[in-house]
């Protein structure tokens, strides 16, 4: 398989720039993977999952699909050959895609779906790296010249091809503050009972709007500077993340590593209240507990997949520092038994610890029951796999799901016995108010 690599001539440095010139190539897709930009696009053939159904599509010209097949497995999708090992770290061609939470959650509780895509999965031999400060097209497609030639002939056109994006009203809270009290006083009550431990509780912000998400994209990425960020366009679904949690890191030699986040405190312009803030984070008792039952559930999802006493805990409440919060931080290693799927290892861990509770069923089966409505794509991954198997996927948090005209955002967190509830209330609006507050900054006045 020869492999092609040419630099794009006079394009726009940033990601947000390139894909509004580059919004009508079908299964878009940008992933931002811990400051090693890529965007790829025309996957030779892709899994789509809507209303359960599952497709898998194929490419038979430029830009033109067909469906194949109905009813395909996403462990039969991904195809592995380690024998054709990606000379990096970082995305070499491969399987791109997301898992939304309530994919990901429906076999293991019966759970309501969104209306909108849940899984997709593209496998991409075309794609444009970023390095050097220049964006370079690589591909092992036989019609990469070809390809080349016709993405040039895209990016020479002057009009960009998204529509304006606006708000119709400010993108709001579904709950008014007396429902999610009484969401958390009910989860207090299955704590004391004995049916958890902690359970992650998430309230939904939502909007009406017109036009392509992406307009919002530059902006919001700027503000973040969030190391999973990441982009997906299909048909009328847009995916923005501004997601600073790694889920899964696949590696070579079947090393894996997950590194949830739990606990979170606010940033601040003042130094040295910024420096209490992390302080008091770090010293949290609480946030410490809450933090250690999510390491030890993951250890247990892990171990189910892992070598025998492979799986290790590195790292144990460290604080990582972003543009709005402090997060606690905790690192999980392990190495993959030989005969594991990395693929069939993905769908089984996922919805990840972090953002369900424990035990982790009966977390979900709340959740379910309290939320008020199903997550779509929050909560679930945004990620890749190489043709060997190595990669990584996020969890969604801190990002904006945009179906037909309705805008999705939601945020949470933990609650266990001593979670205090005005406390977790706050918690919320700290992850996502700046987020909230920029979004808002599109909504279409009355004149």
């Amino acid at each position: 398989m020869s492999y092609f690599q040419q630099k794009l001539a006079n394009t726009q440095h940033h990601a947000a720039d390139l894909l509004m010139q580059l919004q009508t190539l079908h299964g878009l897709v940008f992933l931002y993977d811990q400051n090693q930009p890529i965007i790829a696009f025309l996957p030779q053939q892709y899994l789509l999952c809507q209303a359960t159904h599952t497709q898998r599509f194929e490419q038979v010209a430029f830009n033109q699909y067909q469906l194949t097949d109905s009813a395909y497995s996403a462990t039969d999708f991904v195809r592995f050959d380690q024998t054709n090992a990606a000379p990096s770290d970082e995305f070499c061609g491969g399987y791109i895609g997301f898992l939304s939470y309530d994919y990901s959650a429906q076999p293991i509780v019966a759970n309501s779906q969104r209306v909108q895509p849940s899984l997709y999965l593209g496998k991409y031999l075309s794609y444009l790296r970023f390095e050097a400060e220049a964006w370079y097209f690589c591909s092992t497609d036989e019609q990469a010249e070809a390809i080349f030639a016709q993405l040039q002939a895209l990016l020479k056109q002057q009009e960009l091809h998204s529509d304006t994006f606006y708000l119709h009203e400010a993108c709001s809270p579904r709950w008014s503050k007396p429902q999610y009290m009484n969401a958390f006083h009910k989860i207090q009550d299955y704590i004391k009972a004995g049916d958890c431990y902690q359970i992650n509780l998430t309230q939904e912000f939502t909007a009406t709007a017109q036009g392509s998400l992406l307009n919002t994209a530059k902006q919001l990425w700027q503000l973040t500077h969030a190391p999973y960020a990441g982009y997906l366009q299909l048909d009328e679904f847009e995916l923005l993340s501004c997601s600073p949690e790694l889920f899964i890191e696949f590696q070579a030699n079947r090393q894996i590593k997950t590194r949830p986040i739990k606990g979170t405190m606010p940033r601040f312009d003042d130094a040295e209240q910024d420096r209490l803030s992390k302080q008091k984070l770090s010293q949290s008792e609480k946030d410490q507990a809450e933090n250690l039952m999510i390491v030890d559930l993951l250890r247990n999802d892990l171990s189910v997949y892992a070598e025998t006493g492979s799986v290790k805990t590195n790292q144990l409440f460290e604080i990582e520092s972003f543009n709005q919060v402090h997060h606690m931080v905790s690192e999980i290693t392990a190495r993959l038994k030989a005969e594991v799927h990395p693929m069939q290892m993905l769908l089984s861990a996922l919805p990840g610890g972090s953002i369900t509770g424990a035990p982790k069923i009966r977390a979900m089966q709340i959740i379910e029951e309290l939320e008020g409505a199903p997550r779509g794509a929050y909560c679930g991954s945004l990620g890749y796999f190489n043709f060997d198997g190595t990669g990584r996927w996020n969890i969604l948090i801190r990002s904006i799901q945009k179906y037909q005209n309705h805008v999705s955002l939601w945020a949470g967190g933990g609650i266990t016995i001593g979670s205090d509830a005005e406390a977790e209330y706050q918690e919320c609006f700290d992850k996502i108010s700046a987020i909230l507050d920029l979004l808002n900054t599109w909504q279409k006045k009355d004149v």
